[in-house]
Formats: C-alpha cells, structure tokens, sequence
C-alpha cells in the first residue's frame, strides 16, 4: 500500500539538500546534487531496488526484469523551487517501493541528471536516449566556463555500467505544473496530450561603440536600439502566425561593453520559442530570421545567428494515456483535465525509445522555478495517487 505520510517525509528530506529560505540551491553536480543523489540511491536501495549510476550522473534503481520506469530529475534551477522534478523522482520511489511490498508490478526509478540545463538542458536523459554523444555533451561548459567533461568527474567510483532502456515497458513522469491552469481552476490533476516543441540559437548584433555624450542619435549605430527595435516588431509579425499557447522570449542578454556613458557597441542574447506543431515553429523561424534580417539592415548592424537547436513537439502513448484517465476518475472523479506542457520535460527525449505519459498536480498560483513554488499536501498526494494506480499498484 501507498504510503503518504512516508511519501512526503522523504519530499522534505530530498529538499533538504541545498535548502536555501524556501527554495532549493542544487544545479546538476553541485555538492548538494551529488549528496541528493547518494541519499536518493540508500533509500532506492532500502525499497529493495539495484542501484546504478550510469557515466552521466543518471541515477537509476532497478527492478529485476522487464519494468514500467518511472521518474523525473532532482537537479534544480540555480535559485529553483523544492518541487519541479523532486515531486516526480520520490512519488516513483514510493510506488516502487509499496509495488515490491505487494509482490509486483515490477517498477523502477530514474532521476535523470541536468534536466535544468546547467550544461544545455535535459542532457542526462538526451545523452541515455542517444540524441547526442557523451563526448558532444563532455564539450558543453556552463556560465562559468566549466566543461561537462570536468564536472562529471565528481561523480568518482558511483559509475557503473550503461542502463539498458529495452528493460524498460515504458516511462510515466509525474510533475508539478509550472503554470496557473490547475490552481486557478481548481483542479488536482492535469493529464499531459502533448509536450511542446522549441526552438533556441543565440543572436549577436554587432554596431558601434561610441561615445555616449557626443554621438548624435542620427549616426549611432547602437546594438542595443537594435535589439529593442526587433523585440517590437516580432511581437507585432507574429501575430498571424502564432495560437494564444505559442511563446517566444528572449531570456539572456549580454551588452557590451555594458557601461553607461557608452553607446553599446555589441548585444548578444537568446531567442526561443514554443509551439505545439513543428509546422507552426518553422514558420515562427522564418519571421524570427526575416525580421533580425531587416533590423540589421535598416540600423546598419552586424548580424551573426547561431545554430537553431531544439527538440520536436512529442505526444503522449494513448495506452499510457488511458491508464492515467481512470486513475484521475477514480482519485479525482471532476477534477482532472487533459491539457498541453508548455515545459520540456525528460520525457520528450526518452519518447524516442518507449511509450510514454505525463501527469502534472497544481502550482499555487502558476509558480514554478522559483523559490515561491509550492503545492499544497493534499494534491502531491493525489498525484501520487494517481501515479500508483495507473502502475497497477494499490492506494
């Protein structure tokens, strides 16, 4: 049987780990991940689960034979909330565990590592998934300038031997929200049709810096004025080709020389943007490029875009699916609903091997990465609840 009072002793545990006031400081390979890890591997091996770290940092606690795999990730957001990926690795543990006690259905975990993006974003699981290389993911330095290849190194004696993913029957990760759709409704359960796709590359327009007391406005070529000027005109080109779920930001932003009495001669930032069709996230590229394209000319600024990366939008197993509609009936009868991830979430990657489902439990007041980010007992409960049931295993 679930147990919730254990359950939510073992959430409060893992957010001890890197507690900082209500949120949680643990980036992937942060000596606080590290001990998250080693903590979460006892408790696997408690509940009677074979432990394995594969080269990555992916933890894995296994069940003998073919098993339904569940799970999340434990890294966090540099200042992140205690719940986004934690809530989906310990419900696993604790269905795992209460499946064994009852003598089956055979279940596993996973907490994949850097789903957060410290070096890219969901790498643990892209690299077990083969979308890309561990050497392609070892080349990847974050903010700091610190390589994947050096980071991992701290991982030691905990690697084993690669996890096999044709064990697996397929993969259900439950997860909090991240928006206000459940919370303002007031619903327990959201039942995942679809993750999004996105598409991201880095933009550099390249001007002159000037003096900013003598330069008459007419002759500047200010890189900044450049980005202002696109980030106006996108929101207005796309308005024919986007849906009310479609999104773009630009979230990172370097200016140089970044000094007040200079005009900016250099502004390096991000472009993303989300959709739930790949035809519709071509077309949103095609206005993105024509409109730096025109910027550029227009203010005669240097123009170098990126490589576009991304990942394509995946839709859920309809037999998974199925499952977890009768398991929200059954916990939440009314007060469940299908609806779209706006987040990328681990799952998308490991789609590409085996069938899989996402279920997600309220944010209070659409909070998400965070330290505000919270969700109230009863409904972790539930989401647990439903997790279990859809296992096959009794609540």
């Amino acid at each position: 049987m679930i147990d919730a009072s254990r359950f939510l002793a073992d959430l409060h545990q893992l957010r001890s780990f890197g507690a900082t006031g209500t949120g949680v400081v643990r980036p992937a390979f942060s000596p606080p991940d590290i001990l998250a890890r080693d903590w979460l591997a006892a408790r696997m091996q408690d509940a009677g689960l074979s432990v394995q770290f594969d080269a990555m940092g992916n933890l894995f606690g296994l069940a003998e034979g073919k098993s339904l795999l569940l799970g999340s990730h434990s890294d966090t957001q540099p200042t992140g909330g205690w719940l986004d990926g934690a809530l989906g690795v310990i419900a696993a543990l604790e269905v795992a565990r209460a499946a064994r006690a009852a003598g089956g259905p055979a279940i596993s975990v996973v907490s994949f590592q850097d789903e957060e993006g410290r070096f890219g974003g969901t790498t643990g699981s892209a690299v077990w998934t083969e979308m890309m290389t561990v050497a392609e993911a070892d080349a990847v330095a974050d903010t700091d300038g610190v390589t994947l290849a050096e980071a991992r190194q701290v991982l030691g004696d905990r690697v084993g031997p690669d996890v096999d993913p044709a064990r697996f029957t397929g993969f259900i990760e439950l997860h909090i929200e991240q928006g206000p759709t459940l919370d303002a409704a007031g619903e327990q359960i959201g039942l995942v049709t679809d993750i999004v796709g996105y598409r991201e590359m880095m933009v550099t327009f390249s001007g002159q810096q000037n003096h900013a007391g003598t330069t008459p406005m007419a002759l500047r070529r200010d890189a900044f004025q450049g980005l202002s000027a696109f980030n106006s005109r996108l929101n207005d080109r796309l308005r024919n080709v986007v849906t009310p779920q479609s999104v773009w930001t630009i979230g990172h932003v370097q200016v140089a020389p970044n000094a007040a009495s200079i005009v900016p001669g250099q502004v390096r930032f991000s472009m993303q943007w989300r959709d739930g069709s790949a035809d519709r996230l071509g077309r949103m590229e095609a206005v993105i490029t024509e409109t730096l394209a025109e910027v550029a000319a227009e203010m005669g600024l240097g123009l170098d875009q990126g490589a576009v990366l991304g990942l394509e939008p995946v839709a859920m197993d309809p037999t998974l699916r199925t499952r977890l509609e009768a398991a929200a009936e059954a916990v939440a009868p009314g007060r469940w609903r299908s609806m779209q991830s706006g987040a990328l979430h681990d799952a998308t990657n490991v789609a590409r091997l085996m069938p899989v489902a996402m279920l997600f439990v309220p944010s209070i007041g659409g909070i998400s990465h965070a330290f505000e980010e919270d969700t109230a007992e009863v409904d972790l409960v539930a989401g647990l609840q439903v997790l279990a049931h859809a296992a096959g295993v009794h609540t």
